[in-house]
């Protein structure tokens, strides 16, 4: 009976610790990741990332075929498509646009939605423009989705890279 209190007792005193350990890492986390682009034409950008028609010229995700199909936009929406993966499926849909922005926000099944946004800037007295992914993560209190932000970069961030990436080469490319 003692061992079984002992045992007990240092159970819930590493779930009190484990808990309050996750209380103090935040629970909006965001992941950025940037390219320059050789390129001064902002416009062109900015239209290439505003239409999510545009995506398959430069977007791995949506250069395989088969995997999107474009949808009616819902109240708030400029456009929309559905995105499978797998047996899952997941919505991505482009809620505002500027000459400067892209906001978008990706809904997937039993997850939580991340909210993107991608910034075009250009940069003074160079021939190139700066564009950068944000995506940001709103984690619950759990103690694992909490301590799932601390890898959340390593996770996610390399996707964000190779987006931007394909975004460089076609611009670069022509």
């Amino acid at each position: 009976m003692r061992l079984i209190k002992l045992i007990f007792t240092g159970l819930a005193g590493m779930f009190a610790v484990v808990t309050i350990m996750s209380l103090l890492i935040p629970a909006d986390i965001t992941v950025s990741r940037s390219a320059l682009i050789n390129s001064n034409n902002c416009t062109a950008v900015i239209k290439q990332v505003s239409n999510l028609g545009n995506w398959k010229n430069w977007h791995p995700l949506f250069a395989q075929q088969g995997n999107i199909r474009f949808t009616n936009p819902s109240a708030g929406e400029l456009q929309r498509c559905e995105i499978l993966y797998g047996n899952k499926k997941a919505v991505l849909a482009i809620t505002a646009s500027t000459d400067s922005t892209v906001n978008f926000v990706l809904r997937a099944q039993g997850e939580d939605d991340i909210q993107n946004q991608v910034l075009i800037t250009p940069i003074a007295g160079q021939q190139n423009i700066k564009a950068e992914w944000r995506a940001y993560h709103h984690l619950q209190w759990y103690p694992w989705q909490k301590f799932y932000g601390i890898f959340i970069d390593k996770l996610t961030g390399p996707s964000y890279e190779q987006g931007l990436q394909g975004l460089k080469e076609y611009f670069e490319k022509g």
